[in-house]
């Protein structure tokens, strides 16, 4: 293979999924590992400051839903247009990303100086919960443009068979929250706001990485802004993916925020443990969504080929390897919840007592929910988005909240098992909808 080449059609299917998904794996597995040492430093200020995370959360998600959405349309449009060798359009695709961008920055600018106050006042009645989770999104949300950039810088060293540049960029900015985090949290006496502005420093330095190593590929990828121009055809094709994609990834932000309110039913100890689960499960699902993230490149850039045997390889490869990840996980978080709840989060009889059940009951979904994801990678990749807003209406409000609240009514000791039961009912769905894509897309090429 020469240089010039693109690994994207030319490398073994399982070398390149690898390859592909490996960086990016271990990349978000550094992310995890922020989340994570970030959260065992804000609950050492206090069940209140962890609070403030949890409530949070909803709208950090949704944050990174808008970025993953529109790269998951800019990424499987750019990598169409390399596969097509088409590289005047390509750079085209570069811009009109790059203006999506903006505009996901310009939302979450507005919300964290206009509507975050408002926000947690939805959340909780506690004034120190208000004021933290108030300060800890005015600087995620006003200060975004870092992860913004990140983003589509990511996408095209993705797109380009570069995937040890995600690591870089990802890797980068984890190090420096981790680094930062004590200093400005216990240090600089900043508290949760200091966590905040860890996070988008380490943002920042990613974007400026990413910027880089884009600049980088010139040789390979000449992208080149000079005499282009807004093209509506063009946007609308993004938007026909990104809208769908957005909404899709957004839809945990609502299932967050719902199963709060609903768990605050129970008691604010709930509140918690879920708070804690999704700091652990990032663990499990951040290793598929890794492979989620390379497969979409892949399949999209083949089927621009008109490689049949490559874009089926690359899903039947995939899906062996995000179920393996999701049984490993299910096993881990089922042995090891005990221990994790009193080092990590200091948790107290009460908290033990609730969380360690419910942590292996979320456990048990890890895998059927490895198979909704990686079908969802190739419905997107292969132009049928709405097939992927379907599974995930499904999974994270469709099915989720309802059973959610039912177990709370009839047998609140085993309200989290609405993961498990959630996964299985999307999984049904979603088998024969891909079983319909395959027919039409993949065994006509």
């Amino acid at each position: 293979m020469t240089r010039s080449e693109n690994i994207l059609g030319t490398m073994p299917m399982g070398r390149l999924i690898f390859t592909m998904s490996g960086p990016i794996m271990l990349s978000m597995l550094m992310q995890a590992v922020y989340n994570l040492v970030d959260s065992i430093y804000v609950a050492r200020l206090g069940d209140n400051a962890f609070l403030a995370l949890s409530y949070a959360y909803p709208i950090q998600t949704l944050l990174i839903a808008f970025c993953v959405g529109t790269g998951v349309a800019f990424s499987a449009v750019l990598s169409q247009r390399l596969g097509a060798k088409q590289m005047d359009q390509a750079s085209s695709v570069v811009l009109h990303g790059g203006v999506l961008y903006f505009l996901c920055w310009l939302i979450f600018f507005l919300f964290g100086l206009l509507g975050a106050d408002a926000y947690l006042r939805t959340c909780t009645d506690t004034p120190s919960v208000i004021a933290q989770g108030t300060a800890y999104l005015q600087v995620c949300c006003c200060l975004s443009f870092g992860v913004c950039t990140q983003f589509p810088c990511e996408r095209i060293l993705q797109s380009m068979g570069r995937p040890a540049g995600f690591m870089i960029i990802q890797g980068s900015g984890a190090l420096l929250n981790i680094i930062l985090d004590p200093i400005l949290i216990f240090v600089f006496d900043m508290g949760v706001a200091g966590a905040a502005v860890a996070t988008v420093i380490g943002q920042i330095t990613g974007a400026v990485i990413g910027l880089f190593l884009v600049h980088g590929l010139r040789e390979q990828f000449p992208i080149s802004l000079r005499g282009q121009h807004l093209q509506p055809a063009l946007l609308e094709e993004l938007g026909r993916i990104a809208g769908p994609a957005i909404l899709m990834q957004s839809l945990s932000s609502v299932m967050s925020f719902g199963l709060n309110t609903i768990l605050r039913r129970v008691s604010e100890t709930a509140v918690w443990v879920l708070g804690v689960y999704f700091k652990l499960q990032s663990f499990v699902f951040m290793p598929i969504f890794s492979v989620n993230n390379g497969l979409i490149s892949i399949i999209s850039f083949n089927y621009g080929a008109r490689d049949r045997r490559r874009v089926s390889g690359a899903i039947r490869f995939g899906m062996l390897l995000a179920v393996g990840t999701g049984i490993i996980g299910c096993g881990l978080l089922i042995l090891c919840a005990s221990p994790l709840l009193r080092v990590c989060f200091n948790a107290g009889a009460q908290a033990l007592a609730l969380g360690i059940p419910a942590l292996g009951l979320t456990a048990l979904s890890f895998p059927v929910a490895a198979v909704n994801i990686i079908l969802s990678s190739a419905f997107q990749s292969l132009g049928h988005s709405r097939y992927s807003l379907v599974i995930s209406l499904l999974r994270y409000i469709v099915l989720l909240l309802p059973v959610a609240l039912l177990l709370i009514y009839l047998r609140p000791a085993s309200a989290f098992l609405c993961f498990l039961i959630t996964e299985v009912g999307a999984c049904l769905a979603a088998l024969p909808m891909y079983r319909h894509v395959y027919r039409s897309k993949i065994a006509v090429l």
